[in-house]
């Protein structure tokens, strides 16, 4: 499985690379859990940019793997893969507690979403195709 393999490690460094955000921001202002009282947010987006990419990116990485294990499309891995990574980097950019609306959380939410749609669908769609066929 070596193109999901080559998504899950770079989407494994981009966790680490959240991780430290919100991380060496919680040593910076000295505050270990939670986000101190009154809340800081900062830490809160911090914190929250990490967490959504925890939430949507380990699932597409599995319908991926399964997409691959099926001998689906490389060229539709590639496409999800790189649109995924796009997606997540607007994401981070884009999620603001002060800003609802800022065109990086809307591109990166919708984008994720696109994906996520697209990779469990081709995923239906290959394994209903195997089971019938």
């Amino acid at each position: 499985m070596p193109i999901t393999l080559l998504y899950a490690g770079v989407f494994g460094l981009f966790a680490m690379v959240l991780s430290f955000f919100a991380g060496s921001y919680r040593g910076k202002i000295g505050v270990s859990i939670l986000f101190s009282e009154p809340a800081d947010m900062d830490l809160a987006q911090r914190v929250r940019v990490h967490q959504n990419f925890l939430e949507y990116v380990p699932m597409i990485l599995i319908l991926m793997g399964a997409i691959e294990l099926s001998n689906g499309s490389t060229m539709f891995l590639y496409i999800v893969g790189d649109m995924l990574f796009l997606a997540r980097i607007a994401h981070a950019y884009g999620l603001r507690h002060d800003q609802m609306n800022h065109w990086g959380r809307l591109v990166g939410a919708g984008g994720t979403a696109l994906v996520t749609v697209a990779t469990a669908g081709y995923a239906v769609w290959l394994g209903a195709g195997q089971l019938l066929g």
